[in-house]
């Protein structure tokens, strides 16, 4: 039986460490053809460090620089790859409270979280428009629902990105491309991992499982998403929370 993944080709941005190296490796696992971004050379390098079935390329991406986004498209068309699967992982955050929140910060989170991911998604869809097949899965955050004291800006951008995304959704409905959200609750991640106990055990108050989400766990949902048979689920946010938020 061939393998369904084998011919997809998935970008995934912000994939050398955390979520999006978890989705990325989840992926190649699956037999698809991964393409993994960092902002430095040195985690581009990485990225294909941890690839031990060589399935997974790394390059350089800044989704705050035009140019950057620019040199990623140009490498992607020069070495003949067309993607399929979109995975908007890579984000921002700075926490503080909104009347600390300077115009320079602000700029730089909404440029990460919003605007650097839509020029990438607008670029890339392109090709899946003529191709009539693509699946856009953007990682946002259950704040971005629900607001979070110190996270004025993140939360602002991702529920931006929601707004966005849906909208990209039915515009593009027609040409049997999904575009979908995923909502993580609390992750155990690298950043998680350095939070006192006293934090972690009032995080863990709040979650009815009890206990922290894996990276894994978004990388499941991705699969679901990304699959060909999800074909008839478009503009929806899928919370990955154990409970911690269940509304819509």
């Amino acid at each position: 039986m061939d393998n369904i993944w084998s011919e997809r080709y998935i970008l995934v941005t912000g994939a050398s460490r955390g979520i999006g190296r978890a989705i990325a490796i989840h992926f190649a696992n699956l037999g698809a053809n991964v393409i993994g971004t960092a902002t430095t050379t040195s985690g581009a390098e990485q990225i294909e460090l941890y690839d031990t079935q060589k399935k997974i390329k790394g390059i350089i991406l800044d989704l705050t620089n035009h140019e950057s986004i620019d040199r990623c498209l140009s490498t992607l068309k020069s070495q003949n790859i067309q993607i399929d699967t979109l995975i908007n992982n890579a984000g921002k955050t700075s926490d503080r409270l909104a009347i600390q929140i300077s115009e320079e910060s602000w700029t730089d989170i909404i440029n990460a979280n919003v605007s650097g991911p839509f020029f990438l998604t607008q670029a890339l869809i392109r090709s899946m428009i003529r191709a009539r097949f693509g699946r856009v899965i953007n990682i946002t955050s259950v704040v971005g629902h629900t607001g979070n004291a110190g996270q004025a800006s993140y939360s602002a951008s991702k529920s931006a990105m929601t707004g966005l995304m849906k909208s990209i959704a039915l515009e593009v409905a027609s040409r049997s491309i999904t575009v979908n959200m995923i909502a993580p609750g609390f992750i155990e991640t690298d950043m998680t991992a350095g939070l006192s106990d006293g934090i972690k055990e009032k995080m863990l108050e709040s979650i009815p499982q009890k206990r922290f989400g894996s990276p894994e766990d978004i990388a499941f949902a991705c699969e679901m998403l990304a699959d060909r048979r999800a074909s008839y689920i478009t503009g929806q946010t899928i919370h990955v929370n154990g409970g911690l938020f269940v509304g819509s």
